[in-house]
C-alpha cells in the first residue's frame, strides 16, 4: 500500500524539552533589538570619549604657530606626540566597547536571567542541550559570546555565516555559537 501524501504545514521543530524552536525571524528580531540596546549603551561610552579626543587634539592644534607674513608654520608639536595619544585613545575606546560587549552579552543578562533583552522581548529563551533544566552559566554565555563576537573580529563574514547557519542546521536550528555552547533557542509559552 503506498504512503499517503501529507499536504499540511510542516511540523514545528522541537527542542529536546518539547518546546518549539525559535525561528529565524524571531532570532533576527532579538538580535536587532540587542544591537539597538547595545548601540545606545555604546554611545554612552563613545560620546564622552570622542569629545575628550577632540578636545585634546584641539589643545594640541592650538600650539601650532604660523608666521603672520608668510603663513608658514614656525612651531608645531611633534607628530609622534600628536598622533600617538590619539591612537592610544582610540585603542582604549575599542577595548572599552569590547569589555562592554562582554558585560552585556555574558555578565548582565544571559548568566543572570538566561537571555538578553532582545530575546526576552520576543519571548525566547536559551536552554542547554547537555542538561535542559540547568541554568545558563557564565561559561556557557561566554562560549556563545566568544564564538559570535570575538571570532567575527578575525574571520571575515563570519557573522553572516554564523547567523545564517540555523537555516540549514538540523535538527535544532542552531547557529555556530549555539553549537559551541551546546545551547538551543526556544519559544517561551506565555
Amino acid at each position: 500500500m503506498p504512503a499517503q501524501a501529507y499536504y499540511g504545514p510542516p511540523p514545528v521543530p522541537m527542542a529536546p524539552t518539547g518546546q518549539p524552536l525559535a525561528g529565524f525571524g524571531a532570532r533576527l528580531g532579538a538580535y536587532i533589538i540587542d544591537a539597538i540596546v547595545f548601540s545606545f549603551l555604546s554611545m554612552i561610552v563613545m560620546i564622552p570619549a570622542i569629545i575628550g579626543i577632540v578636545a585634546w587634539a584641539e589643545s594640541q592644534a592650538s600650539q601650532i604657530e604660523t608666521d603672520p607674513v608668510t603663513g608658514q608654520i614656525t612651531n608645531s608639536p611633534d607628530p609622534g606626540t600628536f598622533i600617538g595619544p590619539i591612537i592610544l585613545m582610540y585603542v582604549g575606546l575599542f577595548v572599552g566597547l569590547f569589555a562592554l560587549s562582554y558585560v552585556y552579552y555574558v555578565e548582565l543578562f544571559p548568566s543572570r536571567r538566561g537571555v538578553t533583552l532582545g530575546k526576552r522581548a520576543l519571548g525566547l529563551t536559551l536552554i542547554r542541550l547537555d542538561n535542559p533544566s540547568a541554568p545558563i552559566t557564565r561559561s556557557v554565555a561566554a562560549k556563545r559570546w566568544l564564538m559570535q563576537y570575538v571570532v567575527a573580529i578575525f574571520v571575515p563574514f563570519f557573522s553572516w555565516v554564523d547567523g545564517l547557519w540555523q537555516l540549514w542546521d538540523k535538527p535544532y536550528q542552531q547557529c555556530l555559537h549555539d553549537k559551541v555552547a551546546t545551547t538551543v533557542v526556544v519559544k517561551v509559552n506565555r
